[in-house]
């Protein structure tokens, strides 16, 4: 798995439109449903008159976990939902990428209940990202 200062993700051995269905799945399975759904390229060939590769980000909701956030901090909404980026490589390959909790959440500060709630975003969005990269997942 790839990691930066604000995410993780995976390169899939899959089309797109697969790569976007399955990581749908992935993310349900783990609890997630998701919330907003935005078209870059189709939104940047409206608004800009530019081409782009195909490039989905989903806006990904565990609501039992984003209740126990807005319990321990209710502006914590300016960082929910969990981004979750499906963008083409070529005809044949994607890449998957989900921001990470553990840096997003910890802006907030030191609250216990934010912490637990993001190490368990977390491990529920590396468990997608790692059945996602997983053979038998195709």
């Amino acid at each position: 798995m790839k990691e930066t200062r604000y995410g993780m993700g995976v390169e899939v051995a899959l089309p797109y439109e697969q790569a976007l269905e399955r990581t749908i799945e992935a993310l349900k399975q783990e609890g997630f449903g998701i919330l907003t759904t935005i078209d870059v390229k189709q939104t940047l060939k409206q608004k800009l008159d530019k081409d782009f590769r195909q490039y989905t980000i989903l806006g990904a909701c565990n609501p039992p976990l984003a209740y126990r956030a807005f319990q321990a901090e209710l502006e914590i909404g300016l960082l929910l939902p969990c981004n979750v980026a499906v963008y083409e490589l070529d005809s044949a390959r994607s890449a998957v990428s989900a921001m990470a909790p553990i840096t997003a959440l910890g802006m907030v500060g030191g609250a216990p209940e934010l912490k637990d709630v993001a190490r368990e975003a977390d491990e529920r969005l590396r468990r997608a990202l790692t059945a996602l990269a997983t053979p038998e997942a195709k």
